[in-house]
């Protein structure tokens, strides 16, 4: 027997009880057939494909913003998550934060430095490592990258206070004994990351041209070129200046977003030019499109607590007693 939806009376029997419901026209059945089709398309944009950053994101680019890395990465759900605000009102002091001992950091390489399709990616060929710190061990370098905005607008991926610098460095370190990034993020404490801040300048940064001068060469995605030599100290601040920072346990910032990054974020800045910090987005996307945005949003701290180094403290400490000192040799001179 073939029953004609679209006439017979329908029924829904909710607890025993029969309600007979009108019978259901075809315009009615268009109404509600037109937002479910509606809304699997836009699963459908909004689900497909590899992943992106928010600003790649449109209907004729099928990728996974970041609200969606989760879907195809589990990890990027979790609750250890970076990268974070850092409100420093609510940071602890840990006197075990002490300064980093940074080996090798001096030493020049030639390196190949890579549009990866996400960003801009140099590798490390020479054993530098980081040690001290409150590490339970020494952590060798393995690679840097950088994340940015938009022509030197905001675009780290950390923040302070809610301020969003416009660029941030990334130096990627894992355990000395492991011989591979893979091995080293099922370790929950695998991997290290330095991160530092960028500010603008009104004049350009020397030490910088090396990675400046190649971004010309990369513009095009999987593009990659030899790098001028340099050398790791060259591109962060002096060792001395490197005594403020804030620790806290995370993750990658990019998919799989494995919880297995110790993360130093360091309060320094490194001074760029407006021309230098435009020349990263003139990289290109995948896609083809201007590489800008390269960030992904903050992510809740659920509970995690950061701690800071003491330097802060005992740099004004240092200061005071500079003060009294100075008044108290004052009043013995006037007597």
């Amino acid at each position: 027997m073939v029953i004609d939806k679209y006439k017979r009376p329908r029924a829904i029997t909710l607890e025993k009880q029969v309600i007979v419901l009108p019978p259901l026209s075809r315009v009615n059945m268009q109404q509600l057939i037109l937002p479910v089709l509606l809304a699997s398309c836009w699963t459908t944009c909004a689900g497909a494909g590899d992943w992106c950053y928010q600003s790649q994101f449109s209907c004729d680019h099928h990728c996974n913003a970041p609200d969606n890395w989760d879907h195809a990465h589990t990890d990027c759900g979790g609750r250890n998550q970076s990268p974070i605000n850092i409100v420093t009102r609510k940071t602890l002091r840990d006197e075990r934060l002490t300064p980093f001992q940074f080996a090798n950091y001096q030493q020049a390489f030639r390196g190949t430095i890579k549009n990866n399709g996400h960003s801009v990616q140099v590798g490390v060929p020479i054993l530098s490592t980081i040690s001290g710190g409150s590490l339970s061990t020494s952590y060798k370098a393995v690679q840097f990258h950088l994340h940015w905005g938009n022509n030197g607008g905001p675009g780290s991926e950390h923040t302070i206070d809610g301020e969003q610098y416009p660029m941030e460095l990334h130096i990627v370190h894992m355990k000395h004994h492991y011989t591979d990034l893979t091995t080293a993020l099922s370790d929950p404490q695998g991997v290290a990351v330095l991160g530092f801040f960028y500010e603008k300048s009104n004049s350009a940064n020397r030490k910088y041209e090396p990675i400046i001068k190649a971004l010309q060469s990369i513009k095009a995605a999987n593009g990659n070129t030899s790098l001028q030599s340099i050398s790791l100290a060259q591109l962060i601040p002096p060792e001395q200046n490197l005594t403020n920072y804030y620790r806290y346990k995370g993750s990658l910032t990019t998919p799989g977003c494995t919880e297995a990054v110790v993360w130093t974020l360091f309060e320094n800045p490194i001074p760029l030019s407006m021309e230098q910090l435009r020349a990263f987005s003139e990289l290109k996307f995948q896609d083809g499109k201007r590489m800008v945005g390269t960030f992904r949003p903050v992510q809740p701290l659920n509970g995690r607590q950061v701690f800071r180094s003491g330097g802060a403290v005992i740099m004004a400490s240092s200061a005071l007693l500079l003060a009294a000192m100075a008044a108290a040799l004052g009043l013995s001179q006037s007597n």
